[in-house]
Parts: C-alpha cells; structure tokens; sequence
C-alpha cells in the first residue's frame, strides 16, 4: 500500500462499530464446596444446615 492513503475512520471489514468493546457475561458469584461440609451436604447431626444438603454455597468472586 505504497502510496496509498488509508482512511482509518471506516471500517475495513464491514464491521457496524469496530471501535466498539464486546461485553462478556461474567457472573459476580460462583459456586464452591461448603465450608461447614467440606462439600459432602452431611454433617454429624445430618443434613448441613448452611448449604441444605448440596454440598454448595454461592461465595462472591474478588470479594464480591
């Protein structure tokens, strides 16, 4: 492209908006073993009371 002048405010590609940031869903919170369980849903008296026998609590990520 010698020569040539490029118009860099137009898309090459065809894109509607190149500059445009693409947005992922990211969930603030994820699912993790149960501290009180250790992941089991048991615990000596039976049924874990924290995560009501699955096993799993929702904790917040980065403190969330």
């Amino acid at each position: 492209m010698i020569g040539k002048k490029v118009d860099l405010t137009e898309s090459v590609a065809g894109e509607e908006d190149p500059g445009a940031s693409i947005e992922l869903p990211i969930s603030p919170t994820s699912e993790k073993a149960c501290p009180n369980c250790g992941g089991s849903g048991r615990t000596a008296s039976g049924e874990c009371p924290v995560c009501k026998g699955t096993g799993e609590v929702t904790a917040g990520i980065g403190g969330a």
